[in-house]
């Protein structure tokens, strides 16, 4: 079981990332409040992981806080939820937020993430009810740092990072159409594909 990753970051395309430990690269893959705490390529960084081991694939997520991890792990025990919904609800919104659309019973919040019905969001707040609790210690407040969603000057990159951003909201589980207008709804000025992608999905989320 790999339980954590110390080490260079060498790629960062949402939802997929590569960590280079002692000369061997981990690809990854995280969630959006995972991304937006990252440093920039070539520097380390540290991630908890939670490896799934399937008949075709081992798959690896990373995530930059413990709380995180718990909450996905708790997802995945869910009736109908898997390892790409758990990656979308803790992209479209942090542990903080889910945690207060369960207690509330917000299902018309949960119903704006991609994949999420009215039944499957019914469903995560009458299974997530008690195990929420149990991972409460580990769930904390949005960082100052993580509210501020911030502006990049525009650069010329800034056609690549939309469609970075458009792929990984694809990856996400939005249909292309709704990931490409998503975007496009975004401030032209933002020119990170992560500032982007937090734009879009914000733009969703808090309606």
């Amino acid at each position: 079981m790999i339980g954590r990753l110390c080490g260079e970051i060498l790629l960062k395309r949402p939802p997929w990332l590569v960590v280079d430990v002692g000369g061997v690269g981990y690809e990854l893959e995280a969630p959006m409040s995972t991304f937006y705490e990252l440093p920039a390529v070539g520097e380390r960084v540290t991630l908890v992981t939670h490896l799934v081991v399937r008949e075709d694939a081992h798959a690896l997520y990373g995530f930059c806080r413990e709380g995180d991890r718990d909450l996905f792990r708790a997802l995945l025990r869910v009736t109908g939820v898997g390892a790409k919904m758990g990656l979308a609800i803790l992209s479209g919104m942090d542990a903080a937020q889910f945690t207060r659309c369960v207690e509330l019973e917000d299902i018309k919040a949960l119903t704006r993430l991609p994949g999420i019905g009215t039944k499957t969001a019914q469903r995560l707040v009458m299974e997530m009810r008690d195990r929420i609790g149990q991972i409460g210690a580990g769930i904390e407040g949005l960082p100052e740092t993580h509210r501020a969603a911030g502006t990049a000057s525009v650069a010329d990159g800034s056609e690549q990072a939309a469609a970075d951003a458009v792929s990984a909201l694809v990856a996400l589980g939005y249909r292309p159409a709704d990931a490409t207008r998503m975007v496009r709804a975004v401030d032209p000025g933002i020119s990170s594909s992560e500032e982007i992608i937090r734009a879009a999905l914000r733009s969703v989320t808090t309606r």
